[in-house]
């Protein structure tokens, strides 16, 4: 009965063997016909059933997939999750459950999945092996991802490189410089090292040192400055949550001048532009107040004999 069981499941046999199950087939068949037809039918019919019970389970498991698939995507939509990672993670668990339901439909068809299993195994520890750069930026994406240090459209500075980020996708994060040139950074490196977001927060400080020469009035330089700050409408005081009022002080008593520090608060967006125009007014007005900016000299006296 081994025999005509073994003829109702797919086989690759060397020549010899397959000859001589051809002729014990054959010398049944002539010994007791009646019998082997039965053996067969029935093996024929176990073997259909197994075939329609494994399609349903694959039918069902693929509907079922789909189904978890969407209601990822749905949760993570609600929860605002980053694209990339919705994406990255709605995939792997799809695959995942594809690759078990491959293995569940092959074993109800009677096929011994052990081999199956360790083949994955093996086949997937060398994809890993080969791939264990590719691997490590997936691992850093997730961590950018997930803990989210900078965001589309924020202006950082990472690996030496300064820009705005453009696209973060799962491998590596696009940013593109203020002379306009685009650096793609891997995620492994990027989420090892140092990222400095300049636009993470709402509101940033100015800050500025004004050198002027020695003999000036310092308090009147001080209210000058002020003066100068109080003029700029987008630089904020302490009304603004988070913000302070503008401070100016002396910080430094130099060789060849005294140095004034100049701290303001301004929303993020004002930073550059803020700077910029201040330092244009502070070098065009305080030399109008009769405060000269100093530079580096020295005062040489002869004596003659």
């Amino acid at each position: 009965m081994l025999l005509l069981q073994d003829i109702t499941t797919p086989v690759i046999l060397p020549a010899d063997s397959l000859r001589q199950v051809t002729e014990t087939i054959i010398q049944k068949v002539q010994e007791d016909p009646n019998a082997f037809w039965t053996q067969l039918l029935h093996n024929a019919i176990t073997f259909g059933i197994k075939v329609v019970i494994a399609l349903i389970i694959y039918i069902i498991g693929a509907w079922l997939i789909k189904r978890v698939k969407k209601l990822l995507l749905r949760i993570f939509e609600r929860r605002d999750t980053e694209r990339t990672l919705a994406s990255f993670v709605s995939s792997l668990v799809s695959i995942s459950m594809t690759v078990l339901l491959i293995i569940i439909t092959v074993s109800t068809l009677g096929v011994d999945t052990t081999s199956l299993a360790a083949l994955l195994a093996a086949g997937g520890m060398a994809i890993g092996m080969a791939m264990s750069g590719t691997v490590q930026n997936f691992a850093g994406g997730i961590m950018l991802l997930v803990f989210k240090p900078f965001k589309v459209g924020d202006f950082i500075t990472a690996q030496g490189f300064s820009g705005t980020v453009t696209d973060v996708s799962i491998v590596s994060t696009k940013i593109v410089s203020t002379d306009n040139h685009i650096v793609v950074i891997p995620n492994g490196t990027l989420s090892n090292g140092n990222i400095d977001n300049y636009s993470a927060n709402p509101l940033r400080r100015v800050d500025l040192e004004i050198s002027v020469a020695y003999g000036a009035d310092a308090d009147r330089c001080i209210e000058t400055i002020l003066d100068i700050v109080h003029g700029d409408k987008r630089i904020i005081d302490a009304q603004t949550p988070g913000a302070a009022d503008p401070f100016v002080a002396l910080s430094s008593l130099n060789a060849s001048d005294i140095t004034f520090v100049v701290r303001v608060w301004v929303h993020t967006p004002d930073y550059w532009n803020v700077r910029f125009d201040l330092n244009k007014s502070l070098y065009t007005q305080l030399p109008q107040q009769g405060f000269e900016f100093a530079y580096p000299h020295m005062d040489v006296t002869l004596i003659k004999n």
